[in-house]
């Protein structure tokens, strides 16, 4: 399903009530709520939403597991940290217990060792069949989400749940749930906003079959359950 608004507010307006929902629904069916969250710049005003009443008192954020769907490898402090801006934004602000959030940073292991911890954690957390409640993810111009970027190896690793790989474009290694996990999911949900990500949303959505090219694409189509949260200028092509 996709969604437009006509505006940035509105947008994280929806995608709010849509994380309240999808919370409320898994605390009342099992007692807990499993949600991989998204960084860079798309889901911050989302998350101060969150943060800030009335919507921070409807979600029972002791019941609140949370993970994250890729990170930089780099220190919690670090200002390209996923993790540093989601605790700047959201999670110092509401009282999710910090045994329950699961930053993707290990001091003194390397990526791979800390992968494999990582999805230790998952099988422990996640149902037998590795669904989350919600995943949120964004979108980048060039038509990646989660650290699935165009033309590296991750695109293709369907036995592990988490993979770290070095990134040469970027000169550093990126940790990532995989496609298998991520298209698990119950819910998933992705921003997209602003003019620069127009041509990657009608390639990804509406483009010939690509995904090498436009990674995005390996995400599910066509069994509902995952919500594409768009403006009007990413929209501008579909």
């Amino acid at each position: 399903m996709v969604r437009k608004f006509d505006d940035l507010q509105q947008l994280n307006t929806e995608a709010a009530k849509l994380f309240i929902t999808a919370a409320k629904a898994a605390i009342a069916a099992q007692g807990r709520f499993t949600v991989a969250l998204t960084g860079g710049t798309s889901p911050v005003g989302l998350y101060r939403l969150l943060a800030s009443s009335p919507y921070r008192d409807e979600v029972q954020w002791e019941q609140v597991y949370i993970f994250w769907g890729d990170e930089r490898w780099v220190p919690l402090d670090d200002e390209r940290s996923n993790a540093r801006m989601t605790f700047e934004t959201l999670l110092s602000h509401v009282p999710v217990p910090q045994h329950q959030i699961f930053p993707m940073w290990g001091d003194g292991a390397s990526p791979d060792e800390f992968a494999r911890k990582y999805e230790q954690s998952l099988h422990l957390h996640l149902d037998p069949e590795g669904r989350f409640d919600l995943i949120l993810l964004g979108m980048g111009a060039d038509g990646h989400t989660a650290s699935w970027f165009p033309h590296t190896g991750v695109l293709h690793e369907y036995d592990k749940w988490v993979a770290a790989y070095y990134l040469h474009a970027q000169d550093m290694y990126r940790i990532t749930l995989t496609v298998p996990l991520i298209n698990q999911a119950k819910q998933i949900a992705v921003i997209a906003y602003g003019a620069n990500k127009a041509d990657a949303l009608y390639e990804v959505l509406q483009g010939e079959r690509n995904a090498e090219q436009y990674p995005a694409q390996l995400l599910p189509t066509a069994d509902g359950r995952i919500t594409w949260f768009v403006d009007e200028a990413a929209a501008a092509r579909i």
